[in-house]
């Protein structure tokens, strides 16, 4: 998906275009999730692990699944 038009619900200007995504909203809602979990525990897997009920093993399996859809999305 492509923005094409930025709205200000205030003024109402509007601007259009074609615009990218950002990429973490190329992501589903499941890794962006994680991706605010990840920051709000300051990188801390093992703290992660905890909050989540996993082991850390299946965390840092995530962590490194993300990083690999991350690095092909910024390859297209």
């Amino acid at each position: 998906l492509s923005v094409s038009q930025l709205t200000c619900n205030n003024c109402t200007t509007s601007v259009s275009g074609l615009y990218q995504l950002p990429v973490i909203l190329q992501l589903s809602e499941d890794d962006q999730q994680f991706i605010l979990q990840f920051f709000l525990s300051s990188g801390s897997l093992k703290e992660m692990a905890v909050q989540m009920g996993k082991s850390y093993p299946t965390v840092r399996n995530k962590l490194d699944d993300l990083i690999a859809k991350i690095k092909l999305i910024n390859q297209q």
